[in-house]
Formats: C-alpha cells, structure tokens, sequence
C-alpha cells in the first residue's frame, strides 16, 4: 500500500478485522470489548496479543482512521484526538516538563496561541515566540538549552505565512530537535511536511478531513516511539479520545479529499484573482498569486495553496463588517475547510484574544476579511463577492 498513490490510499489504506465484512467501515460505537477469558484480556493489556481495551485508548473504527492518516502523511503511527487543540496539547503536555520550551511561529490560530501563550504557563512551561519567521535566524536565536520542539503552522490562518519547512528542518535537526508542522491548512493531499525533513504533524480534522463541518477532530502522526508514548500514558489519563462516529465520518471525508482539495484550489485562485485586482481591496493574502511573497516557495513544497485566504479592505472595521453582511452565497462562520465557502472577521472573532498588540505582530487588522472558500460553482462565488462590493461602495457613498 506504500506505493500506492493518495487517493487509492485515503479509500484503502489500513487494516481492521471487522466482523462481519463491510464494503463500508463499521462503527464500534462501544466503550468494552468483551474477552474469552481472564488470560486473554492480561494479554491484550500487556500487548502480547493483538485487541483492544477500553474506548478511552483504542478504538477499531478510530484505529483504522489512524492507519489511514498515517499512510497519508508518511509516518509510523497515529493517534486521534477529540479536537484539533487536544491533539496539540497531547503533544505538548508528553514532550514538556516544567522549565521547558516550545520555540514557535507566531502566524498561528488564535486556540494555538492562546495555549501557547497562557497554557504553557500553567504547566510550567513557556514559548518563545518567532515574530519573523521568515527569517531563518530568528529560529536559531529563539532555541535555548531548554527548547524541546519547533512548532510551525504552514500555510498559517488567517495571513498565509508559508514555512521554509526544509530549512526549519535542517535546524531542528542541527539542535536534535523535532520540529513539529500543522498541516491542516494544506492538508497531506496539497503538502508531505514528512517529506521535507518534519518529524511531527498535526492537524484539526474537523476542517478539511472531514470536510463538511460535522465532526470535531484531531490527530498527532508521528513516530511509532511517539504514538505509543503519547497511548500509553497522556491520552489515558487526560482522556480527550476521538469518538468513533467522528472517527468514521472523517474516514468519509478523506475519500474525496484529493478531489475537494483540486476545486478548493482552483475556487480559491479565481476568487483571489478578482480581489487583487478590485479597486476597493488593499492586499491579498493568497500564496497563489504570482504577487505573493511566497509563491516562489510553494512550487518545492506543495501542490496547491488550499481554500484559506485573507484580504485587507481599503476602509475600516465598519467596512468590513458591511461587506462580511452583505455576501449571500458564502456562509458568516467561524470555521475552514468545508465544502461550502466562509466568511470570517479574524480580529473580532477567532484572533480577538491575542489582543490588539499580538494581532498588529502577526499582520491582522480590523479591516482583515478571511476566506475559506469551497466547491460550489466559481461564477456563483464571484457574483456574491461582486454584489457585496456594490454594498460597501452603497455605504461609502452615504457616509460622503
């Protein structure tokens, strides 16, 4: 199955015994497996024969998402998570000890940060934030003898920073050092971070995986060393296990995922290219536009920029607001990577706690409109975006 290509594995890849046989994965929606007898269950626990124990740590349809997501990202194992936050504490909660330190981006999602920021304290731990991280030297100078693990969030959410990932790996490597990716933005479809040199991924599967905004998720993949540390201890004790129903409903999502990423892809760059070139947008934030800071670097590590964009209206908050009000085809939710097309307001809504000053740091401003843009027909999509400018321009001309 290694050899085989992305989309036969996300619909193949992984083996569960289920009974009886199904052309569709089962869900074990049960906490206990029952055993024949005392000594089969000692040797379930002890590892010594193959079966599960409890809910809280195995699951066979959560087993089999977990192969899959594995095969898709090129590592040794996997462990599925209630949301994209647990698995990012998970992580951190088993690779840290009071007095460590995570050396990060500072272009992260707002839960990130948040647990970064503040979490870590409370664990006894701290972070070291990147506020360049363009700039491969302020990495090196943020490490200290107390850094445990890289984190970098590429393409970030909202402002598109895109990783030098092979760079960040090779200094990783040089401090013996795991530098962990989340590649939920582009997902295994668009991006390998394994690849390129990274040690860890990490991902919220309610976004893309799943696809259409059922299920909450996540997912550590990693080392088999990792995954089984992280089993046999921090998810035991700590408990935030992916529930079976989610578990089969984003092994659902992953067998259309390199077909959505395609329409994601190209939805995305024809909304991009009439923003760029709208008289009443500042900037736009989109990696596949020849204009874009970052598109030199993509073409050696992805093979698409995902649905996720960001543009900047010439106007203020009230602007933006009007114009997020205005749209009737795309969907005001704070949420990514499903097949319908979204509409965001980062500053008041998903980024408002990093404060104004963190927000300035990492490029979003109360004008900023985020994007995550689906599959439905483009000329539909473009028309919503027209008509809501005219709303704006309507506005504009009241306030003269």
């Amino acid at each position: 199955m290694s050899k085989k290509g992305f989309s036969t594995k996300a619909i193949h890849a992984g083996h569960v015994d289920f009974q009886p046989g199904s052309m569709i994965t089962p869900i074990y929606q049960s906490v206990a497996y029952p055993y024949a007898d005392a000594k089969e269950a000692a040797a379930i626990f002890t590892g010594e024969k193959p079966g599960y124990t409890y809910g809280r740590w195995d699951n066979p349809t959560v087993d089999l998402f977990e192969q899959r997501m594995a095969a898709l990202e090129g590592t040794d194992g996997a462990i599925a998570t209630a949301s994209g936050m647990s698995a990012i504490f998970l992580l951190s909660h088993h690779l840290l000890s009071p007095g460590d330190e995570v050396v990060s981006s500072n272009r992260v999602y707002g839960g990130t940060f948040g647990l970064f920021d503040t979490g870590l304290k409370k664990m006894g731990s701290k972070v070291n934030w990147v506020t360049k991280p363009e700039d491969i030297n302020e990495w090196k100078n943020a490490i200290t003898p107390k850094t445990k693990f890289l984190f970098v969030e590429t393409p970030s959410n909202p402002a598109l920073f895109i990783a030098d990932i092979p760079a960040l790996a090779k200094l990783a490597r040089s401090k013996k050092l795991p530098l962990v990716v989340d590649n939920t933005i582009a997902t295994p479809a668009l991006q390998q971070p394994i690849a390129l040199g990274a040690d860890v991924i990490v991902h919220s599967t309610t976004k893309y995986i799943c696809g259409n905004g059922t299920s909450l998720g996540g997912i550590i993949c990693g080392s088999k060393t990792l995954i089984d540390g992280i089993r046999q201890t921090s998810i035991r004790y700590l408990g935030p296990a992916m529930a079976p129903f989610n578990a089969w409903l984003n092994l659902l999502g992953l067998e259309t995922l390199s077909l959505r990423m395609e329409k994601h892809c190209a939805n995305a760059m024809a909304v991009a290219t009439l923003l760029e070139n709208h008289p009443k947008v500042k900037q736009v934030n989109y990696p596949g536009l020849d204009s874009n800071p970052y598109h030199k670097m993509i073409k050696g590590q992805m093979k698409g920029c995902s649905s996720l964009l960001s543009f900047e209206l010439k106007g203020n908050y009230k602007d933006a607001t009007k114009f997020i009000d205005s749209l009737r085809v795309i969907t005001h939710a704070t949420h990514l990577g499903t097949c319908r097309s979204i509409v965001t307001h980062p500053a008041s809504t998903t980024h408002s706690a990093l404060g104004e000053k963190e927000m300035k740091k990492a490029g979003i401003s109360p004008s900023m409109i985020r994007f995550s843009i689906g599959i439905e027909d483009e000329k539909d999509l473009l028309d919503d975006l027209a008509q809501a400018f005219r709303e704006v321009g309507k506005q504009g001309k009241r306030k003269k």
